[in-house]
């Protein structure tokens, strides 16, 4: 019988221990990368960790790939405990991270992409059969004999997607694949996990990411984690619909002249983010009702603040985030 869910985890925790410097005579420090984790994704679905960098999405992909233990609590993969049972998990899936190193420089694309194979052990025909079809798809056919070492960075990245995908695994890992590609390999990089988790629907993809449109885009669902802590979990389209009862508007600003710090006290604005600009600031405002927009005319025009745009628009999941986190993913990743 096959589990009801490809991934399942259980206050997971994971906390690291930490030097300190010579000063603190090297005494060892705790650092909390995830808590209380209560994560459940059925089997087909393609689930998202949306984050920011060092919010703990690495280290709770580590963990389901069995390269780290959990501090507490325990976590599933496709029906097998990922501590106690490694070795029952492993071939069922596959990893890919973005800007990682890609297979041995000096081997060709074919010969890396078949030394890995051998790794899982494919037999000879499958593994001809899949590298041709999946460098097909990618692009990357005319390369095959090509030294990883002579691919750019979009390319190498390419290889290793077909890497990850040439096993087949029941759950595929995608740890911010798109990391420094430019935006057509992105695009061609998303079409291809798309088409490929379409094509059966018991394949399981869980991507972690910390660009937006890239959770919106691909994910049935998304948990929003930030400090090694899952905020909320729904679809994108649930998350973005809970702040429709909100107002929310993006306003361009010349000059802004100290006013930014007292927004947070006009009444009926519950969030904003404030990004200064060469000559111009935008400003991001979650507001309770329409009406709140009258007081932060008032006080922008108070302060000799011109105002250069005014839009009213529908809820992202850049919003959805600000408003679970108190701040834009960028301050998040700037703070952390």
């Amino acid at each position: 019988m096959k589990p009801e869910f490809a991934i399942h985890t259980e206050h997971l925790g994971r906390i690291y221990k930490v030097r300190g410097n010579r000063r603190e005579k090297r005494q060892l420090k705790e650092r909390v990368a995830l808590r209380d984790v209560n994560l459940q994704v059925p089997r087909g679905e393609f689930f998202g960790l949306l984050g920011p960098n060092g919010a703990g999405k690495t280290s709770l992909i580590k963990i389901l790939v069995t390269l780290l233990a959990p501090t507490t609590g325990r976590a599933l993969v496709a029906g097998h405990d990922v501590a106690k049972y490694p070795q029952s998990v492993r071939p069922l899936i596959n990893m890919v991270s973005g800007g990682e190193s890609s297979g041995y420089g000096l081997l060709t694309v074919r010969e890396n992409l078949w030394l890995f194979a051998q790794f899982y052990g494919m037999d000879y025909r499958t593994t001809r059969t899949r590298i041709d079809e999946l460098l097909e798809i990618v692009g990357l056919k005319d390369r095959a004999n090509t030294k990883t070492s002579d691919l750019s960075t979009g390319l190498r990245q390419k290889m290793n997607i077909v890497r990850g995908f040439l096993t087949d695994p029941h759950v595929i890992f995608l740890d911010e694949p798109t990391l420094g590609l430019d935006v057509g390999a992105s695009r061609d990089v998303r079409q291809f996990i798309r088409n490929w988790a379409a094509a059966k629907p018991e394949r399981t993809v869980l991507l972690t990411t910390h660009y937006m449109a890239e959770a919106d885009e691909l994910c049935d669902r998304v948990a929003i984690i930030n400090a090694g802590k899952v905020l909320d979990c729904d679809s994108p389209a649930n998350l973005k619909r809970r702040l429709q009862r909100e107002a929310i508007f993006h306003l361009e600003v010349s000059p802004l002249n100290g006013v930014v710090h007292g927004f947070e006290h006009l009444p009926g604005v519950r969030k904003f983010v404030h990004t200064p600009g060469d000559g111009k600031s935008e400003l991001e405002l979650i507001l309770e009702s329409d009406d709140a927009i009258g007081g932060v005319i008032n006080t922008l025009t108070t302060h000799r603040a011109r105002i250069l745009n005014l839009q009213k628009r529908e809820p992202t999941l850049e919003d959805v985030f600000v408003d679970l986190v108190g701040m834009s993913l960028a301050e998040a990743e700037k703070n952390g």
